[in-house]
């Protein structure tokens, strides 16, 4: 098995931002231009979240999704406010490969089911956000871990992937982030249970934390967000188009404030496992 490296890159208007737990979100840059720089250092894949579109109830990622699909060649997986068959015809038609639902499914579990066979199981990821209460209970969140579901976040994944999920991209609100670690504890029971590819999220700070979750939660895939963004803000000349008129750049080039990451690209991470004997795809 060929372990996936998927950026994560949250959208809000035309910048790429990023916060901690899903909030406080600072502007980073251009997303496109992120998304070119990681499709070059070898990602397998791309995700695009449009971070406030179920605010306004729709994805306003369409331009974004045509130029990057223009310039990069692997799948793109885009979520956030996708409500309709109809939603979900047009962000393929810009060029997604993939779609991420969340506040739909849960509310619609059907919307899962009657995709899946519009567009094919494979088209269809169950984007599951949680957050690990302390009773240890683990609760799904919508609306981009705003509003709290009461559903068990194991018991939905089961009911996705019953319902025609093609993979269940998994991404833990209170680990988002910190670079603490991703959940073993959820990330295992649900691998263990679904037939499915299960793409880890939310809390990678160091390559070892991204093997741990490939042999201990048995996780299919990894998507990283800080961990990625930190290192390519530091190693770009401050004068790229990436940044430009962006204003919280010396924030990140310090590290994030207290947030602790590794100083870790693509690349560096593929060497690792490769390292490790986890299969991943050769880097640029």
């Amino acid at each position: 098995m060929t372990v996936r490296i998927i950026p994560r890159l949250e959208i809000k208007g035309p910048n790429l931002v990023k916060g901690i737990r899903f909030e406080g979100l600072r502007v980073l840059g251009k997303p496109e231009v992120f998304a070119k720089h990681y499709y070059a250092a070898g990602a397998d894949e791309l995700i695009y979240i449009d971070a406030v579109a179920s605010l306004y109830g729709r994805n306003s990622l369409l331009d974004i999704v045509e130029r990057t699909a223009a310039e990069t060649f692997v799948p793109l997986t885009v979520g956030g406010g996708l409500r309709s068959l109809d939603d979900i015809r047009e962000v393929l038609r810009a060029g997604a490969d993939k779609v991420a639902i969340n506040t739909a499914a849960v509310q619609n579990p059907q919307l899962i089911r009657e995709a899946a066979r519009k567009f094919g199981s494979s088209t269809i990821v169950a984007n599951i956000e949680f957050i690990h209460h302390g009773d240890g209970k683990y609760e799904a969140y919508t609306d981009f871990g705003r509003e709290s579901t009461g559903i068990d976040a194991y018991d939905w994944a089961l009911k996705a992937a019953e319902q025609g999920a093609g993979e269940i991209l998994l991404v833990s609100i209170d680990r988002d982030g910190r670079g603490v670690g991703y959940d073993l504890d959820l990330t295992r029971r649900i691998a263990e249970a679904v037939p499915i590819p299960i793409i880890a999220g939310g809390g990678a700070g160091t390559p070892k934390q991204v093997e741990e979750v490939i042999r201990q939660g048995g996780a299919d895939a990894v998507s990283l967000a800080s961990m990625l963004h930190y290192n390519m803000i530091k190693t770009l000349p401050q004068d790229d188009e990436a940044f430009e008129g962006e204003g919280n750049t010396e924030f990140l080039r310090k590290g994030g404030g207290a947030i602790k990451l590794a100083d870790c690209g693509i690349g560096d991470l593929k060497a690792f496992l490769n390292a490790e004997n986890i299969g991943v795809r050769e880097a640029a």
